[in-house]
């Protein structure tokens, strides 16, 4: 038993070196990759620049998409639902009913229009005055304005509170405009669906124009390769090198496409601060948040990495000492 404890230690220790030289190789590879593509820095730059204007064009979508929704917050918010109460309802009646839609969570603001009332924003309003003092009676009915609190409520689920809401013995009908709503979310839709469609695409595309570039970067090194397996070097020691250029490819293409879209929102945000200022409107454009960004990064660091896996995996095995 005591004879194994060295054997033990010295074991770890030799795992221990192991480690070290391997995270040794990958500092060293990752160094020397940069150094190869700094090295060719035009070749390098227009591989860049069409990398990144790849993930320029769904990253500015989304961006795009972002501010349309933070735009149409206000329109969603300021849909409301119109109750129109029978004719003659006391008005004890009425406050019981409002007492009931304020204890409803679904609801926010709840206001109460009395005839009354709307009649005298009629007269105001339409220019029919004179018309009105013509007739013996109000024939317009109390109206209770109800705003949902949750805005994001999707149609199907605004469509049931409706039905809610119909059956309230004190009401004689609900009106709410869905047809906008529902326009609306089909946009949404529609916009979110093509930005993925189009995140996809030039995606693959990426993938494929960094698995080129590694291609060629095999070939101009074929014979160095050659000679690493003839002493004996692995295969992933031979891709190693190869994948950290797909990585370092993908990774500059993503932080230059952040800042593309950056640069893009300053040039539109004079226009879109003067369209504002018309609407008497507080909106601003927003970028790319800092978490989205750091999103953007790994993923083009991912399909750099990916474009430079399928590229190596499909060459690399064919270069075999003779």
């Amino acid at each position: 038993m005591k004879e194994d404890l060295p054997q033990r230690g010295a074991s770890a220790g030799h795992e221990r070196k192991q480690l070290v030289a391997w995270l040794e190789h990958h500092r060293d590879t990752l160094k020397d990759s940069s150094a190869r593509l700094l090295s060719a820095p035009f070749s390098t730059l227009l591989t860049v620049l069409v990398l990144a204007v790849a993930m320029a064009l769904p990253a500015g979508l989304y961006v795009l998409l972002d501010n349309v929704r933070r735009v149409t917050e206000g329109m969603e918010s300021a849909s409301q639902i119109t109750l129109y109460l029978k004719e003659s309802l006391p008005p004890q009646r009425q406050e019981l009913l409002l007492k009931q839609l304020n204890q409803d969570s679904r609801f926010g603001q709840i206001q109460l229009i009395s005839s009354d009332q709307a009649l005298q924003e009629f007269r105001e309003y339409s220019g029919w005055g004179d018309v009105l003092d013509y007739l013996d009676t109000n024939p317009l009915p109390a109206v209770v304005v109800v705003r949902p609190l949750m805005t994001d409520t999707q149609p199907d689920e605004m469509e049931r509170w409706l039905d809610d809401l119909r059956r309230l013995p004190d009401v004689e009908s609900v009106q709410l405009d869905m047809q906008w709503v529902r326009r609306l979310y089909s946009l949404y839709d529609l916009l979110e669906r093509g930005v993925a469609a189009l995140a996809l695409l030039l995606g693959v595309a990426m993938a494929l124009i960094v698995g080129n570039t590694i291609r060629l970067a095999i070939e101009n090194r074929r014979e160095e390769i050659v000679v690493v397996k003839l002493v004996g070097g692995t295969d992933a020691y031979v891709r190693r090198p190869f994948l950290y250029t797909g990585f370092w490819y993908g990774l500059a293409s993503a932080l230059l496409a952040w800042n593309m879209v950056g640069i893009l929102l300053v040039w539109i945000s004079e226009p879109v601060g003067r369209l504002t200022e018309l609407y008497a409107s507080q909106f601003e454009l927003r970028g790319l948040a800092f978490g989205d960004g750091l999103l953007l990064l790994m993923l083009g660091a991912g399909m750099g990495i990916g474009g430079a896996w399928l590229a190596v995996r499909r060459h690399l095995s064919a270069i075999e000492p003779a």
